[in-house]
């Protein structure tokens, strides 16, 4: 076996729940084999690039075996190797301004003032 459906080979390797998931996402776009749109029938080999796009993340994937029947995951482990790179660092951002229930609308000053605490002065 030299390739084999790129449906089933998603499926096959845990990267959508059923078929007919890894079948959808072909058909929107969600999956790309070697930075070209793929089809759900288009053929998979072992060294092709996979872009899968699942649950609103980019991943990216070399193919390292074949599979077409779903097994453990254990062995859809060695289907393929994870080339994602890491997602960036989170930006920390400061704490809310909390005013007082009752203090009514800020003045200009206290809005100078907040803005400056947030970062946004000009």
């Amino acid at each position: 076996m030299d390739s084999v459906r790129l449906d089933s080979w998603v499926w096959a390797a845990r990267l959508a729940k059923t078929r007919s998931q890894a079948t959808a996402a072909c058909r929107a776009g969600h999956v790309r084999v070697n930075d070209q749109p793929a089809k759900a029938a288009q053929a998979v080999r072992v060294g092709d690039e996979v872009r899968v796009r699942l649950h609103g993340f980019d991943r990216v994937y070399r193919v390292t075996g074949l599979a077409s029947r779903r097994g453990s995951a254990a062995d859809a482990a060695h289907y393929f190797e994870d080339l994602t790179p890491p997602a960036p660092p989170r930006v920390e951002r400061p704490a809310p301004v909390l005013r007082d229930r009752g203090a009514g609308r800020p003045t200009k000053r206290e809005r100078r003032e907040i803005d400056k605490l947030r970062g946004m002065e000009h």
